[in-house]
């Protein structure tokens, strides 16, 4: 069973990565007790809603990269070098698919959080715990670093650009430009029992909005199974409202 307050006591974020983006705040989501599925009728009734959300955000208000929250992470991504238009943050990446060819049915647990970041237009990532090396560490990559991905099908490892925004643990990127591309060391699969849930927000989401998003998606994880545990921290910088960190714990 996974200590989940030990590994987001641990977590940190360096101060290079503030100084970019004063108003950066992460929050972490760990869960323990998940029974693995397949895609049930929970997880396509949230893909469904996302997907509507989708098609609603971009009919009624503006092209996907004028959305409020993804312009912020496409300046974001500009400021360490990143060309947006390539390199899409995960969020707007799954906003397009949604509204245009649908997201990926994969299994439950990733369905789910697919689909919380669509309708709250926030990027989620989801990390396998039991894959996991340390705890989480948001930096600026020297360049050096390991990440573990596939080409044309075969497993690679590649490394991120200096000064790329990356997640690492102690055994290499977890999550390159930010929240741009998955490692496939840590991801997420159909025998997960143990996750980690990494929320990004920017101006002009707020504390409470990102709380807010954090609590669906408990709401749902909380379904996937009797024992299921979480435990949550946020960690701000100098230009976000409110505690550089807060925790807090709770059962299913």
């Amino acid at each position: 069973m996974a200590d989940l307050d030990r590994v987001l006591a641990a977590a940190r974020v360096d101060a290079e990565v503030f100084a970019l983006r004063p108003d950066y705040r992460v929050l972490l989501v760990a869960v323990d007790g998940i029974e693995p599925a397949p895609g049930d009728e929970l997880s396509r009734r949230v893909l469904l809603a996302a997907e509507e959300s989708a098609r609603a955000a971009v009919a009624e208000q503006r092209p996907v990269e004028e959305l409020p929250h993804v312009a912020s992470w496409r300046a974001a991504y500009r400021a360490f070098g990143a060309k947006p238009q390539r390199t899409r943050n995960s969020a707007e990446a799954l906003l397009r698919r949604a509204a245009s060819s649908g997201l990926p049915r994969v299994n439950r647990l990733t369905d789910i959080y697919n689909a919380v970041s669509v309708i709250h237009q926030v990027p989620l990532g989801g990390e396998d715990l039991a894959r996991y090396v340390g705890a989480p560490l948001l930096r600026r990559a020297t360049g050096g670093e390991p990440f573990e991905t596939t080409a044309s099908g075969s497993p690679v490892v590649e490394h991120p650009d200096p000064g790329e925004v990356v997640w690492c643990d102690e055994a290499g990127v977890t999550c390159r430009r930010w929240n741009w591309r998955q490692t496939t060391r840590t991801q997420l699969t159909d025998h997960t029992t143990s996750a980690l849930f990494i929320l990004d927000a920017l101006d002009p989401v707020t504390g409470p909005a990102l709380e807010a998003v954090a609590d669906d998606l408990v709401g749902h994880l909380a379904r996937l199974g009797a024992d299921v545990r979480v435990a949550r921290r946020t960690i701000t910088g100098p230009g976000a409202a409110g505690p550089s960190t807060s925790t807090s714990a709770e059962g299913a």
